[in-house]
């Protein structure tokens, strides 16, 4: 009896990722339909392409920031973006709780190290930015390390885009499409 109820397991990411949506759309949520996602993430792949492509030929280094809470999808999300790309021009970073030595250093120390050479694009899944949210809430970090990271975070991300490195979501934007014949151009968002 059990032998043929494994039988019938389907197995694989996606055909649980099928289920799910199935589902959702039986409980009447509003989630995408999986053909329509499938037809959105391949045209959103052929961007990242084109953005690789830009990023390999200029020598520009792009630093991209995944943030949320655990079980969010961030880890998914990161997976399914860089499916059809190169790792030689994507690397993902997901750096594990500081060490006790790490604890010691600047905030920002740990992650400098894996900062994008040129023609490279670095994606943190989570960032610096856990020092404003999960540090503080988890009792990691004091309130005046809390406060003394709000105050400098802006200053130390400026300084990185004045280095030539773009940061998603930072003062920093781009000015032009990046995946056309233009060339992007740093400032500050007003």
């Amino acid at each position: 009896m059990r032998r043929e109820k494994d039988s019938h397991r389907r197995t694989g990411a996606k055909n649980d990722a099928a289920d799910a949506t199935k589902s959702a759309d039986a409980k009447g949520d509003d989630r995408m339909k999986r053909k329509d996602y499938e037809k959105e993430l391949h045209k959103l792949q052929v961007e990242l392409c084109r953005l690789q492509d830009w990023v390999r030929q200029s020598k520009a280094r792009v630093i991209i920031l995944f943030e949320g809470r655990d079980a969010a999808g961030k880890g998914g999300t990161i997976k399914a973006i860089t499916e059809r790309v190169s790792p030689r021009v994507f690397r993902v970073v997901a750096l594990p709780a500081p060490s006790d030595r790490q604890k010691t250093q600047m905030f920002l120390q740990r992650y400098i190290e894996y900062f994008p050479a040129g023609g490279e694009i670095l994606i943190f899944d989570r960032s610096w930015y856990n020092r404003a949210g999960v540090e503080y809430v988890m009792g990691f970090c004091s309130e005046g390390e809390h406060r003394r990271f709000l105050q400098l975070c802006p200053k130390i991300e400026q300084y990185i885009v004045d280095g030539g490195i773009y940061v998603n979501g930072s003062s920093a934007r781009w000015t032009s499409n990046p995946t056309s014949a233009g060339t992007p151009t740093r400032g500050r968002a007003t």
